[in-house]
């Protein structure tokens, strides 16, 4: 998904495997996208500003759907899209496997599937999509507006590929998997590409502790 691009970027890259993190997707960047998709992964990586917030978001049954109703529950937060090639559904399907192996530890946490794609991923295709993935995965969608929003607080970087043509384009994105505790506070991130057994033992902790873990 995308090369490296300049040299903020680049850091962004070095400090996450400072980090311990796996190397991340970057999306394809023209000049004028950089500083901005630059920002939002530097600041991410080094906990800059509040990261998270309130949402209302219309779910793929068509019923709006806000964070205070989640409170009690640990979310599991994915951004992507359902005509994503490749990193998308192979994230969605280690969230999936990591909740299975959860047993009933799963029944406290939700995971959420927002798409940075709402042109094209209405409520009644989002419904078919995410019923391929886990029985409890919330695909939620909304107005390019409210998506953006959502995107911009967590730190997520997305844009049309610049050779979108139609209804048959690309959408570049950042691809990380964020935590929110009971208490809707953001907890932090997993790089794309996690396996479910590394999803399934951070969310354990998270959900058993109420809190962060220890990367």
């Amino acid at each position: 998904m995308g090369h490296a691009v300049g040299r903020r970027l680049g850091r962004s890259l070095a400090i996450g495997a400072a980090l311990g993190l796996a190397l991340l997707p970057v999306p394809r960047l023209s000049a004028d996208e950089l500083p901005s998709a630059a920002r939002l992964m530097d600041d991410l990586m080094w906990g800059r500003g509040p990261i998270g917030g309130p949402f209302a978001l219309t779910d793929h049954t068509g019923k709006l759907r806000t964070d205070v109703e989640f409170r009690g529950k640990l979310l599991v937060i994915y951004f992507g899209y359902t005509y994503c090639p490749d990193i998308c559904p192979a994230d969605l399907m280690a969230i999936s496997i990591a909740l299975d192996r959860l047993g009933a530890i799963a029944d406290a946490v939700q995971p959420i599937f927002i798409t940075v794609d709402p042109e094209r991923d209405t409520v009644e295709h989002l419904a078919e999509y995410v019923a391929a993935f886990h029985p409890r995965l919330l695909g939620l969608t909304g107005t390019p507006d409210q998506i953006r929003s959502v995107a911009t607080a967590y730190k997520t970087y997305f844009a049309k590929a610049e050779n979108a043509r139609g209804k048959d384009y690309v959408v570049d994105h950042t691809a990380f998997i964020y935590l929110v505790g009971r208490d809707g506070q953001y907890i932090g991130f997993l790089p794309p590409s996690t396996s479910p057994e590394r999803l399934s033992e951070v969310i354990k902790q998270s959900s058993l502790k109420g809190g962060g873990w220890a990367r």
